[in-house]
């Protein structure tokens, strides 16, 4: 179940009919009675239901030979994705992001700013006191952070344009 699930999602991958849909992650724990599998995506513009659903008929069509029983999430990164690859931080460039290292770096493990980027071997981040390079193999854990005052802000700013 486990070997097919993932060949699955490696096709996906490569589909041209999902070309701006990004697989940000995936698991598959076997349970009694069954195995739950979970797709996690992304795409430019946001994910609606209707592309998790796309997606979902895809893998269970390409599932449904199997004679095992599964059940299957398939899920928006969402407002605070995890940033799992270089070009994460590339690509979120600009974006609020908190950053978890295996190693205290600067006396902590905890940091927050603003993602500037890759440079080398290290996520550079904007803080207070200037920019903090943070090695990629410390990262235990990093994703954007959703502050919902910038949209607040930022309606409102398009509303005194436009009036």
């Amino acid at each position: 179940m486990l070997h097919a699930f993932e060949r699955v999602l490696d096709q996906l991958a490569h589909d041209p009919a999902f070309a701006q849909v990004e697989l940000v992650g995936h698991s598959a724990q076997v349970r009694r009675g069954g195995a739950r599998l979970v797709v996690t995506i992304d795409r430019i513009g946001g994910v609606d239901v209707a592309l998790c659903e796309r997606i979902a008929a895809h893998v269970n069509g390409q599932l449904a030979e199997l004679d095992q029983s599964y059940s299957l999430e398939v899920e928006s990164a969402g407002l605070e994705r995890s940033l799992v690859r270089p070009e994460d931080y590339q690509r979120f460039a600009g974006k609020a992001a908190r950053v978890v290292t295996t190693l205290a770096i600067e006396g902590a493990k905890t940091h927050r700013g603003t993602l500037v980027g890759v440079r080398g071997t290290n996520v550079v981040l904007a803080v207070a006191g200037g920019e903090l390079l943070l090695p990629i193999a410390t990262i235990k854990h990093a994703n954007v952070e959703y502050d919902p005052r910038a949209d607040l802000v930022r309606d409102k700013r398009e509303r005194r344009e436009h009036a």
